[in-house]
C-alpha cells in the first residue's frame, strides 16, 4: 500500500503553498505540527444517505414549486460521511462516493488537501485536519479570518402571505438578509411588499428569477419596481446568457448576480455587466480559492450557497466565507427543513453568524438525527 512519508508530505504542501496563500497557510501549519499529526492515516469511513423532509410550516408550499419545475424533491438528501484515523480523530462532511472513499483508506488525509477530485469529502479533510492541528477550519486556510460572517435566509417562491410569516421569522431569529425565489406564478411586487410591511427597517432581500422572466423588458419591468422598496438589493438570473445582460447594463438600479460560469467569467468582467457571482454547487479546494481570488481582483463578489440545506454544509460555508475576503455572505437553505443533522444551532445575532471557535468544521454531527433519517 502507498504511505506518504512526512517529508514527501510536506514537499508536496510546498507546491501548495507556492501555487496560493491558502496552500501555503496549510503548508505552515503541517510543518509546525508534531510529527504524529503528519503521520496519521485514514484507517476507515462510513457513508450514510439520509433524506431529511421539509419543514411542515412550508413543506406543501416547496413539494408545490417543485411541482411546477417538474422537479422531484420530495425532501432533502444528504450523503453523510465519516472518515476515521489511527490517531483516533473523525472527521464528518457530505458528499462523495464509495469508490473514493475506500481509494483513501491507508492514505493520510493530508494527501488530499485542495483535492477538488474528491468532492464534498473535502468537507470531512478540513474537520480532520482542524482537529487533529487543534484549531478551526477557516484558520487552516487563512492567517487572519473574519471572526463573523454575513448569512442570509432562505425562501422558495412563497405567496405573499407565508413569505411576510417567513420574513418575521428569520428577522426574529436575527437575520437581516433574505434570498427569495421569484416565480411567474406569485406577482414579486407582492411578495416585496408582503415582506417589508412587517420586517425590520435594516432588514434586505435579493429575489432569485432562475432565468424565468425570460426578457429584458420583463426584466427592467420588475427590477425598477422592486428598487423602490429601500431594502431590496439585488436580482439573481433573471436572463440567461451574456447578450441580455448586454441590455441590462446600466439600465438596473439593483445589483445584478448570476451563478458562476453561465457567463464567461472574464467577459462579464471585461464588460462589467454583472456585479456579483453565485456559487451554487458545492466549492472546496482550489476551486473556491480560484473564485475567491477572481472575486477579489475583479470587485465581483461571492454570494455562496453551494452547501446550505445541512449543518455540515453550513459549517464549510461559514468557514471558507470567514477566511476568503471574495465571499460576501453565505445563505441558508436549512431553515427549510426538519433538522439539519447537526446538535449545534447556526445562532444569528444583528445579521451575523459567529464563527465557531473548535478544532475543525465546530459542529457536532447529531447522531440519532443521522439514525432517524436514514434511508434504508
Amino acid at each position: 500500500m502507498h504511505r506518504t512519508d512526512r517529508r514527501r508530505l510536506l514537499k508536496c504542501l510546498a507546491g501548495l503553498g507556492a501555487a496560493s496563500s491558502a496552500g501555503f497557510r496549510l503548508y505552515a501549519t503541517a510543518v509546525a505540527s508534531p510529527p504524529s499529526v503528519t503521520a496519521m492515516r485514514i484507517s476507515k469511513y462510513e457513508i450514510i444517505q439520509t433524506r431529511v423532509p421539509w419543514a411542515e410550516r412550508v413543506r406543501e408550499l416547496i413539494l408545490f414549486n417543485y411541482r411546477r419545475q417538474n422537479r422531484g424533491e420530495p425532501d432533502s438528501p444528504h450523503t453523510v460521511i465519516k472518515l476515521y484515523t489511527d490517531e483516533g480523530l473523525v472527521g464528518i462532511g457530505e458528499g462523495g462516493s464509495e469508490t473514493t472513499l475506500k481509494a483513501m483508506v491507508g492514505h493520510s488525509p493530508w494527501e488530499y488537501v485542495f483535492n477538488d477530485s474528491i468532492g464534498g469529502v473535502q468537507t470531512a479533510i478540513y474537520d480532520l485536519l482542524g482537529k487533529a492541528t487543534g484549531i478551526p477550519v477557516c484558520n487552516l486556510l487563512s492567517a487572519n479570518p473574519n471572526k463573523r460572517i454575513i448569512q442570509a435566509y432562505w425562501s422558495q417562491c412563497y405567496p405573499p402571505d407565508r413569505l411576510a410569516k417567513e420574513a418575521q421569522l428569520g428577522a426574529s431569529l436575527g437575520y437581516r438578509v433574505h434570498k427569495v425565489k421569484i416565480r411567474p406564478w406569485e406577482d414579486p411586487v407582492a411578495q416585496a411588499q408582503a415582506i417589508f410591511s412587517v420586517a425590520p427597517r435594516d432588514y434586505r432581500v435579493w429575489g432569485d428569477a432562475n432565468h424565468y422572466w425570460g426578457s429584458v423588458g420583463r426584466t427592467l419591468y420588475y427590477a425598477k419596481k422592486l428598487a423602490e422598496f429601500p431594502g431590496y438589493f439585488g436580482l439573481e438570473s433573471p436572463l440567461r446568457g451574456a447578450e441580455g445582460y448586454r441590455q441590462l447594463k446600466g439600465q438596473v438600479p439593483l445589483r445584478l448576480a448570476e451563478h458562476w460560469g453561465l457567463v464567461d467569467p472574464m467577459l462579464a468582467a471585461r464588460e462589467g455587466i454583472l456585479d456579483v457571482w453565485i456559487t451554487a454547487s458545492p466549492a472546496f479546494g482550489f476551486t473556491m480559492f480560484r473564485h475567491n481570488a477572481f472575486a477579489q481582483h475583479y470587485n465581483m463578489p461571492l454570494w455562496d450557497e453551494s452547501s446550505c440545506f445541512s449543518g455540515i454544509g453550513l459549517a464549510i460555508q461559514a468557514h471558507q466565507a470567514a477566511a476568503y475576503p471574495g465571499i460576501e455572505c453565505t445563505i441558508n437553505g436549512a431553515v427549510t427543513v426538519e433538522d439539519d443533522l447537526v446538535k449545534e444551532p447556526f445562532t444569528m445575532k444583528d445579521g451575523y453568524y459567529d464563527i465557531p471557535l473548535r478544532p475543525g468544521l465546530g459542529v457536532t454531527l447529531d447522531d440519532d438525527a443521522v439514525e432517524k433519517y436514514r434511508v434504508r
